[in-house]
Protein backbone atom coordinates (compact mmCIF):
# COMPACT_ATOMS: atom_id res chain seq x y z
CA UNK A 1 0.00 0.00 0.00
CA UNK A 2 1.64 3.28 -0.61
CA UNK A 3 1.80 5.71 1.86
CA UNK A 4 -0.35 8.76 1.33
CA UNK A 5 0.11 12.01 3.10
CA UNK A 6 -3.09 13.57 5.02
CA UNK A 7 -4.10 17.56 5.69
CA UNK A 8 -7.24 16.89 7.87
CA UNK A 9 -9.28 20.55 7.63
CA UNK A 10 -10.82 20.25 10.97
CA UNK A 11 -9.98 19.20 14.68
CA UNK A 12 -10.49 20.73 18.07
CA UNK A 13 -7.36 19.83 19.51
CA UNK A 14 -6.63 22.87 20.79
CA UNK A 15 -9.53 22.96 23.28
CA UNK A 16 -8.79 19.72 23.80
CA UNK A 17 -5.30 20.79 25.20
CA UNK A 18 -6.47 24.20 27.30
CA UNK A 19 -9.57 22.63 29.33
CA UNK A 20 -9.20 18.77 29.16
CA UNK A 21 -5.13 18.92 30.02
CA UNK A 22 -4.24 16.93 26.73
CA UNK A 23 -0.62 16.24 26.19
CA UNK A 24 0.04 17.90 22.71
CA UNK A 25 3.39 16.02 22.23
CA UNK A 26 2.40 12.43 23.14
CA UNK A 27 -1.29 12.59 24.79
CA UNK A 28 -4.56 10.07 24.25
CA UNK A 29 -6.42 12.88 22.50
CA UNK A 30 -7.27 11.87 19.23
CA UNK A 31 -4.73 14.15 18.03
CA UNK A 32 -0.83 14.48 19.42
CA UNK A 33 2.35 14.97 17.44
CA UNK A 34 3.19 11.10 18.02
CA UNK A 35 -0.29 10.63 16.48
CA UNK A 36 0.21 12.80 13.37
CA UNK A 37 3.55 11.04 12.50
CA UNK A 38 2.00 7.54 12.59
CA UNK A 39 -0.91 8.47 10.68
CA UNK A 40 0.74 10.33 7.88
CA UNK A 41 0.02 13.58 8.26
CA UNK A 42 1.46 16.17 5.95
CA UNK A 43 -0.26 19.45 7.57
CA UNK A 44 -2.79 19.44 10.40
CA UNK A 45 -5.32 22.43 10.38
CA UNK A 46 -5.79 23.64 13.85
CA UNK A 47 -9.16 25.52 14.87
CA UNK A 48 -9.06 27.92 17.69
CA UNK A 49 -12.69 27.31 18.64
CA UNK A 50 -14.53 29.65 20.95
CA UNK A 51 -17.42 27.65 22.95
CA UNK A 52 -20.80 29.29 23.25
CA UNK A 53 -23.79 28.51 24.52
CA UNK A 54 -23.69 25.76 26.70
CA UNK A 55 -20.71 24.69 25.58
CA UNK A 56 -19.10 27.70 27.10
CA UNK A 57 -20.23 26.53 30.84
CA UNK A 58 -19.47 22.49 30.25
CA UNK A 59 -15.90 23.84 28.98
CA UNK A 60 -15.73 25.85 32.22
CA UNK A 61 -15.33 29.08 30.34
CA UNK A 62 -18.81 31.66 31.24
CA UNK A 63 -16.40 34.15 32.78
CA UNK A 64 -13.94 33.80 30.02
CA UNK A 65 -14.67 36.76 27.24
CA UNK A 66 -14.90 35.53 23.56
CA UNK A 67 -12.11 37.58 22.39
CA UNK A 68 -10.23 36.29 25.79
CA UNK A 69 -11.17 33.27 24.53
CA UNK A 70 -9.69 33.51 21.28
CA UNK A 71 -6.14 34.78 22.22
CA UNK A 72 -5.78 31.46 24.39
CA UNK A 73 -6.33 29.74 21.95
CA UNK A 74 -3.48 32.17 19.70
CA UNK A 75 -0.96 31.74 22.54
CA UNK A 76 -1.40 28.14 23.32
CA UNK A 77 -0.66 27.69 19.94
CA UNK A 78 1.82 29.98 19.48
CA UNK A 79 3.49 28.22 22.47
CA UNK A 80 3.03 24.85 21.00
CA UNK A 81 4.86 25.59 18.08
CA UNK A 82 7.74 27.07 20.23
CA UNK A 83 8.60 24.29 22.20
CA UNK A 84 8.09 21.67 19.44
CA UNK A 85 9.55 23.51 16.13
CA UNK A 86 11.85 20.16 15.60
CA UNK A 87 8.57 18.73 14.71
CA UNK A 88 6.00 20.56 13.86
CA UNK A 89 6.27 24.43 12.36
CA UNK A 90 3.41 26.71 11.38
CA UNK A 91 2.40 27.56 7.67
CA UNK A 92 1.19 30.14 6.18
CA UNK A 93 1.19 29.38 2.62
CA UNK A 94 1.64 26.38 0.10
CA UNK A 95 5.29 27.05 -0.10
CA UNK A 96 5.83 26.95 4.03
CA UNK A 97 4.26 23.32 3.37
CA UNK A 98 6.42 21.78 0.90
CA UNK A 99 9.22 23.34 2.58
CA UNK A 100 8.45 21.87 5.74
CA UNK A 101 7.81 18.48 4.17
CA UNK A 102 10.81 18.61 2.26
CA UNK A 103 12.77 19.14 5.96
CA UNK A 104 11.08 16.20 7.37
CA UNK A 105 8.69 18.77 9.47
CA UNK A 106 4.94 18.38 9.90
CA UNK A 107 3.28 21.57 8.98
CA UNK A 108 0.68 23.04 11.14
CA UNK A 109 -2.16 25.61 9.66
CA UNK A 110 -4.32 27.66 12.21
CA UNK A 111 -7.84 28.24 11.42
CA UNK A 112 -10.59 29.48 13.50
CA UNK A 113 -13.77 27.82 14.06
CA UNK A 114 -16.70 30.39 14.80
CA UNK A 115 -15.77 34.13 14.20
CA UNK A 116 -18.15 35.49 17.28
CA UNK A 117 -14.80 36.84 18.74
CA UNK A 118 -14.33 39.79 16.00
CA UNK A 119 -17.86 40.99 17.62
CA UNK A 120 -18.67 43.39 14.33
CA UNK A 121 -14.53 44.62 14.54
CA UNK A 122 -13.16 44.42 11.25
CA UNK A 123 -9.96 44.89 12.97
CA UNK A 124 -9.74 41.57 14.52
CA UNK A 125 -10.13 40.23 11.32
CA UNK A 126 -7.03 41.65 10.36
CA UNK A 127 -5.73 40.42 13.81
CA UNK A 128 -6.37 36.85 12.38
CA UNK A 129 -4.73 37.09 9.48
CA UNK A 130 -1.78 38.52 10.65
CA UNK A 131 -1.41 35.47 13.01
CA UNK A 132 -1.50 33.42 10.07
CA UNK A 133 -4.92 32.40 10.15
CA UNK A 134 -5.66 30.48 6.81
CA UNK A 135 -9.00 29.41 7.25
CA UNK A 136 -12.00 31.31 8.73
CA UNK A 137 -15.56 29.61 9.83
CA UNK A 138 -18.04 32.22 9.79
CA UNK A 139 -20.27 30.63 12.54
CA UNK A 140 -20.57 27.64 15.53
CA UNK A 141 -24.36 27.05 16.57
CA UNK A 142 -25.12 30.22 17.74
CA UNK A 143 -25.86 33.70 15.87
CA UNK A 144 -22.72 35.70 15.99
CA UNK A 145 -22.12 38.98 14.32
CA UNK A 146 -21.96 37.54 10.97
CA UNK A 147 -24.83 34.65 10.40
CA UNK A 148 -27.18 32.11 12.05
CA UNK A 149 -25.98 28.88 12.12
CA UNK A 150 -27.73 25.68 10.52
CA UNK A 151 -31.63 25.06 11.88
CA UNK A 152 -33.97 22.41 11.71
CA UNK A 153 -36.52 25.08 11.06
CA UNK A 154 -36.97 25.62 6.99
CA UNK A 155 -36.98 29.48 7.55
CA UNK A 156 -34.25 29.84 10.25
CA UNK A 157 -32.24 27.87 8.11
CA UNK A 158 -32.67 30.22 4.80
CA UNK A 159 -31.67 33.39 6.77
CA UNK A 160 -29.14 35.15 4.84
CA UNK A 161 -25.71 36.22 6.17
CA UNK A 162 -25.96 39.87 8.44
CA UNK A 163 -24.55 43.13 6.34
CA UNK A 164 -21.00 42.68 8.71
CA UNK A 165 -21.24 39.20 7.47
CA UNK A 166 -21.47 39.96 3.41
CA UNK A 167 -18.38 42.53 4.15
CA UNK A 168 -16.17 39.74 5.73
CA UNK A 169 -16.54 37.50 2.94
CA UNK A 170 -15.07 40.49 0.89
CA UNK A 171 -12.40 41.20 3.52
CA UNK A 172 -11.75 37.34 3.74
CA UNK A 173 -11.23 37.20 -0.28
CA UNK A 174 -9.04 40.51 -0.07
CA UNK A 175 -6.59 38.78 2.86
CA UNK A 176 -6.64 35.13 0.80
CA UNK A 177 -8.34 33.52 3.89
CA UNK A 178 -10.65 30.39 3.19
CA UNK A 179 -14.07 31.13 4.37
CA UNK A 180 -15.46 27.82 6.03
CA UNK A 181 -19.28 27.75 5.87
CA UNK A 182 -19.32 24.27 8.09
CA UNK A 183 -21.95 25.20 10.68
CA UNK A 184 -23.00 27.97 8.57
CA UNK A 185 -27.16 27.85 7.56
CA UNK A 186 -28.16 27.47 3.89
CA UNK A 187 -29.16 31.13 3.53
CA UNK A 188 -25.75 32.18 4.43
CA UNK A 189 -24.01 29.41 2.64
CA UNK A 190 -26.19 30.76 -1.01
CA UNK A 191 -24.65 34.44 0.01
CA UNK A 192 -21.10 33.36 0.40
CA UNK A 193 -21.55 31.61 -3.15
CA UNK A 194 -22.72 34.83 -4.87
CA UNK A 195 -20.19 36.79 -3.06
CA UNK A 196 -16.98 34.98 -2.56
CA UNK A 197 -14.60 35.20 -5.91
CA UNK A 198 -12.35 32.94 -4.33
CA UNK A 199 -13.20 28.89 -3.80
CA UNK A 200 -14.27 28.00 -0.42
CA UNK A 201 -14.60 24.98 2.05
CA UNK A 202 -16.69 23.10 4.07
CA UNK A 203 -13.83 21.94 6.79
CA UNK A 204 -16.13 19.17 7.82
CA UNK A 205 -19.30 18.61 6.76
CA UNK A 206 -21.23 15.55 4.85
CA UNK A 207 -23.91 15.24 2.75
CA UNK A 208 -27.15 15.66 3.72
CA UNK A 209 -29.10 12.73 1.18
CA UNK A 210 -27.23 9.99 3.24
CA UNK A 211 -27.68 11.97 6.49
CA UNK A 212 -30.47 14.46 7.20
CA UNK A 213 -28.81 16.65 9.37
CA UNK A 214 -29.43 20.33 8.71
CA UNK A 215 -25.37 20.10 9.24
CA UNK A 216 -24.95 18.44 5.90
CA UNK A 217 -24.81 19.91 2.70
CA UNK A 218 -27.59 19.31 0.33
CA UNK A 219 -26.96 18.40 -3.15
CA UNK A 220 -27.11 21.39 -4.98
CA UNK A 221 -24.82 22.92 -2.17
CA UNK A 222 -22.55 20.16 -3.19
CA UNK A 223 -22.14 20.73 -6.78
CA UNK A 224 -22.08 24.94 -6.06
CA UNK A 225 -18.92 24.15 -4.17
CA UNK A 226 -17.47 22.02 -6.98
CA UNK A 227 -18.36 24.66 -9.57
CA UNK A 228 -16.31 27.24 -6.95
CA UNK A 229 -13.72 25.19 -7.09
CA UNK A 230 -13.77 24.05 -3.24
CA UNK A 231 -13.64 21.80 -0.91
CA UNK A 232 -15.51 19.43 1.42
CA UNK A 233 -14.15 17.92 4.21
CA UNK A 234 -15.47 14.72 5.60
CA UNK A 235 -17.04 15.16 8.85
CA UNK A 236 -16.05 11.76 10.88
CA UNK A 237 -19.17 12.01 13.65
CA UNK A 238 -21.66 9.21 13.40
CA UNK A 239 -24.48 11.74 13.62
CA UNK A 240 -23.55 13.03 9.93
CA UNK A 241 -22.45 9.76 8.72
CA UNK A 242 -25.69 7.48 9.31
CA UNK A 243 -28.45 8.34 10.64
CA UNK A 244 -28.81 5.68 13.02
CA UNK A 245 -26.74 7.55 15.36
CA UNK A 246 -25.40 4.54 16.98
CA UNK A 247 -22.58 6.68 18.71
CA UNK A 248 -20.29 4.30 16.59
CA UNK A 249 -18.40 5.82 13.06
CA UNK A 250 -17.24 2.82 10.40
CA UNK A 251 -14.98 3.48 8.35
CA UNK A 252 -17.82 2.31 5.54
CA UNK A 253 -19.96 5.15 6.44
CA UNK A 254 -16.52 7.68 5.78
CA UNK A 255 -16.37 5.54 2.53
CA UNK A 256 -19.88 6.07 1.74
CA UNK A 257 -19.97 9.57 2.20
CA UNK A 258 -16.54 9.92 0.09
CA UNK A 259 -18.25 8.54 -3.34
CA UNK A 260 -21.19 10.68 -2.82
CA UNK A 261 -19.10 13.53 -2.68
CA UNK A 262 -17.09 12.98 -5.67
CA UNK A 263 -20.44 12.01 -7.40
CA UNK A 264 -22.02 15.11 -7.03
CA UNK A 265 -19.27 18.18 -6.34
CA UNK A 266 -16.24 16.04 -8.00
CA UNK A 267 -13.17 14.41 -7.27
CA UNK A 268 -11.59 17.89 -6.48
CA UNK A 269 -13.71 18.55 -4.46
CA UNK A 270 -13.62 16.22 -1.59
CA UNK A 271 -11.07 15.91 1.30
CA UNK A 272 -11.10 14.65 5.00
CA UNK A 273 -12.27 16.76 7.77
CA UNK A 274 -12.01 14.64 11.03
CA UNK A 275 -13.10 16.67 13.32
CA UNK A 276 -11.01 14.98 15.72
CA UNK A 277 -11.09 15.83 19.58
CA UNK A 278 -14.46 17.74 18.78
CA UNK A 279 -16.53 14.63 18.77
CA UNK A 280 -17.43 11.57 20.90
CA UNK A 281 -18.27 8.53 18.91
CA UNK A 282 -16.32 5.74 18.94
CA UNK A 283 -14.27 5.43 15.88
CA UNK A 284 -13.57 1.89 14.11
CA UNK A 285 -10.00 3.72 13.32
CA UNK A 286 -9.52 5.29 17.00
CA UNK A 287 -7.66 8.21 16.23
CA UNK A 288 -5.28 9.91 13.65
CA UNK A 289 -3.42 6.57 13.52
CA UNK A 290 -6.09 5.01 12.09
CA UNK A 291 -6.11 6.86 8.98
CA UNK A 292 -3.98 4.63 6.84
CA UNK A 293 -7.36 2.24 7.46
CA UNK A 294 -9.39 4.95 5.70
CA UNK A 295 -7.17 5.29 2.82
CA UNK A 296 -7.40 1.53 2.49
CA UNK A 297 -10.66 1.29 2.37
CA UNK A 298 -10.49 4.79 -0.32
CA UNK A 299 -8.21 2.69 -2.74
CA UNK A 300 -11.32 -0.17 -3.30
CA UNK A 301 -13.19 2.81 -4.91
CA UNK A 302 -10.64 4.99 -6.23
CA UNK A 303 -7.24 5.48 -8.00
CA UNK A 304 -4.13 6.14 -6.50
CA UNK A 305 -4.24 9.71 -8.17
CA UNK A 306 -7.85 10.03 -7.06
CA UNK A 307 -6.56 9.60 -3.50
CA UNK A 308 -3.56 12.24 -3.68
CA UNK A 309 -6.21 14.38 -4.46
CA UNK A 310 -8.94 13.60 -2.15
CA UNK A 311 -5.84 13.18 0.94
CA UNK A 312 -3.99 16.63 0.43
CA UNK A 313 -3.49 17.75 -3.61
CA UNK A 314 -7.02 19.17 -3.25
CA UNK A 315 -6.98 21.54 -0.41
CA UNK A 316 -3.50 22.40 -1.25
CA UNK A 317 -5.05 24.17 -4.37
CA UNK A 318 -7.83 25.68 -2.57
CA UNK A 319 -5.00 26.82 -0.41
CA UNK A 320 -3.04 28.16 -3.14
CA UNK A 321 -6.10 29.09 -5.15
CA UNK A 322 -6.85 32.07 -1.76
CA UNK A 323 -3.03 33.26 -1.25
Amino acid sequence: MKNFKIIDLHCDTIMECLTNGADFVHGDAHISLDKLDAGGSLAQCFAIWTPTGKSKINYGLENVGYYECFHMGRDFFKKAMEENKDRIRQARTVADIEKNKNDGILSAILTIEDSIFVEGKPERITEARDIGVRMMGLIWNNENCMAYPNRRDPKEHMLGLKDFGKESVKMLNEYGMIIDVSHLNEGGFWDVIDITEKPIAASHSCARAICDHPRNLTDEQLKAIGQNGGIVGINFYDAFLNEEKNDYTSIADIVRHAEYIADKAGIEALGFGSDFDGIDSKLEFKDFTGFPLIVNALEGVFSEAEIDKICYENFLRVMRDNE
